[in-house]
């Protein structure tokens, strides 16, 4: 899935790769699936995107948007945005295109972006100024960690007026209160916290906020300076360069701190991972 890491990878491959090339061709709903969403009519994205140019990709969150350049485009301008769940992918000339996907994107070189859906999926084209969705918006506005603006002191007053009884995950990964920092790479910050998932906010201690601060700035650059997590995959297809320490891939193996074994739970909707020891 699409987390803080992936979606700043992600745009800055695209920039890299793809960015002032112009659009030849768009299949939109290719391949129907029940869970891929769009926004209006996917039979309207190819009279919209074709002829416009790849202009600047940008990771918010979980989503990632890229601008539609057209300089005779008098009308407020599209972005065409890749939502989480939803996987994007490069392919260069000549190769071959999987023969199921969700959208198309033929560029003027001949090579192609791909979007395919596996669970749930979002391929949203927009146009930004008017656009009222409230994870778009959210993901906007708000700071994200790494950022002059996302501090201590801000970190501190996402915590005001909530209920002491709920715990660092829901606080951390729900109610987009910071976009893009979900579950999966929620587990190497409160493994290097030393909380467990369940633990309750209202009996941290103030040095246990600012562990979790610091967790969370520090781990998310490093994930991202490492290209992602090895349990995702590039615009190239191929896995991040983050080593998890807590995930599907190392559930039954000893801790990198202390050497207990990994364990897994399912909690609030998803599955989370834990040292027994280092997040009691």
């Amino acid at each position: 899935m699409i987390e803080i890491p992936e979606s700043i990878v992600i745009a800055r491959q695209l920039n890299e790769t793809v960015k002032g090339k112009k659009i030849v061709g768009v299949q939109a709903a290719h391949t129907p699936h029940s869970f891929a969403w769009y926004e209006g009519e996917p039979a309207a994205y190819a009279g919209i995107m074709e002829g416009k140019v790849i202009g600047q990709a940008t990771g918010i969150g979980s989503m990632i948007e890229i601008e539609l350049d057209d300089k005779a485009e008098k009308e407020e301008k599209y972005s065409f945005v890749v939502g989480d769940g939803a996987n994007l992918r490069y392919f260069a000339p000549g190769a071959k295109l999987p023969e199921r996907y969700q959208t198309g994107i033929a560029l003027e070189d001949g090579s192609s972006l791909i979007c395919t859906v596996a669970m749930y999926g979002a391929m949203f084209l927009i146009q930004p100024k008017t656009y009222k969705n409230f994870y778009y918006l959210v993901a906007k506005e708000k700071p994200f960690p790494g950022t002059e603006e996302f501090d201590y002191e801000y970190l501190s007053s996402l915590r005001e007026e909530l209920s002491g009884n709920i715990s660092v995950k829901e606080f951390l990964a729900t109610h987009q209160r910071i976009p893009g920092l979900g579950n999966g790479v929620l587990q190497d910050i409160l493994l290097k916290s030393g909380l467990h998932p369940k633990h309750k906010i209202g009996t941290l201690q103030e040095t246990d906020w600012m562990h979790m601060y610091e967790a969370v700035v520090s781990v998310l650059n490093e994930m991202t300076l490492l290209g992602g997590r090895n349990t995702e995959k590039t615009l190239f297809g191929e896995a991040g360069g983050y080593q998890t320490m807590l995930s599907k891939k190392t559930v039954g193996k000893p801790c990198a701190y202390c050497g207990n074994i990994i364990q897994k739970a399912n909690y609030l909707g998803g599955t989370v991972y834990f040292c027994p020891e280092c997040q009691r």
